[in-house]
């Protein structure tokens, strides 16, 4: 029996990998795989993969591109999500900001420097026209803190997926003044190298597993109330959810790869192009 551990966010995007453990899947090829959860995001994550605390990861896309550009020595060997990821643009429900004009230069709570919220930050701020210089950031670690921050008065917007805030949103904890989708594929399977240059076969046969369950998760039958459970979502929302999101089952062709990074460079996440024949396998 092979240990491999893959991490990722706890959100419904990732459910699929928790049902196959869970189902006895991976072990039926020898594969012992264990699945953590990391609720402060794309940062820690790229760190777990640099420090080798992690095997594989499904991580977001422009998290990892820019950790790679940034030293980090990991593959993409495939997208994992196609579709995009719905940013929420989100203030403290009580605060006095009514439009996304508001938020000119106020304080932005992120979950690390290099994570999601901090690389979206930048890209809804070029979509508003403004200096991304002069963007001000709050380091929270984890949602929880983004939470206290904001209704503190420490920092003045936050940027998370919107459906896992939505029971924050409900609650009127948050108020969401609108949405900002990302200009790419959501998540992608990140593989450390030397994890994936000793254990290639390894790879592919765990990419082949979860594929088989992705192509049919939406016809699980009831998977949108073992959601709802799961994720304390109502059912309405999940399905809104699960309508808008398509899970991929390939890589990137070379030339997607050369979209992706273009449109990297030109939300200023990237400052050179990384190479298709180094980064993806």
């Amino acid at each position: 029996m092979k240990y491999v551990k893959i991490i990722g966010v706890p959100e419904h995007f990732n459910f699929p990998w928790k049902m196959c453990i869970e189902n006895g899947e991976f072990q039926q090829y020898g594969i012992d795989l264990e699945w953590e959860d990391i609720p402060e995001g794309t940062g820690r994550i790229c760190e777990m993969l640099r420090n080798e605390t992690t095997d594989l990861a499904i991580v977001l896309t422009e998290g990892i591109c820019k950790d790679i550009s940034n030293g980090n020595e990991s593959y993409i060997v495939q997208k994992y999500i196609e579709t995009p990821l719905q940013w929420g643009i989100h203030v403290a429900h009580e605060s006095n900001y009514d439009s996304l004009e508001d938020l000119k230069g106020k304080k932005i709570a992120v979950s690390r420097l290099g994570s999601g919220s901090h690389l979206m930050s930048m890209v809804f701020a070029k979509q508003m026209g403004w200096d991304i210089n002069e963007l001000e950031y709050v380091v929270v670690q984890s949602f929880d803190n983004a939470i206290k921050v904001l209704q503190n008065g420490e920092a003045d917007y936050f940027m998370w997926e919107q459906f896992m805030t939505q029971p924050t949103v409900d609650a009127q904890i948050f108020r969401r003044l609108g949405i900002c989708p990302t200009p790419w594929s959501a998540f992608v399977v990140a593989v450390r190298k030397t994890f994936y240059d000793e254990n290639i076969a390894l790879v592919k046969q765990l990419l082949e597993i979860i594929n088989q369950t992705t192509r049919e998760f939406k016809q699980i039958p009831s998977i949108d109330q073992t959601l709802s459970v799961q994720f304390a979502q109502k059912v309405e929302n999940i399905r809104q959810w699960m309508g808008i999101t398509r899970w991929s089952q390939k890589n990137y062709s070379k030339k997607e790869f050369e979209t992706l990074n273009q449109s990297l460079i030109e939300w200023n996440l990237l400052n050179e192009l990384l190479s298709f024949e180094k980064v993806i396998k």
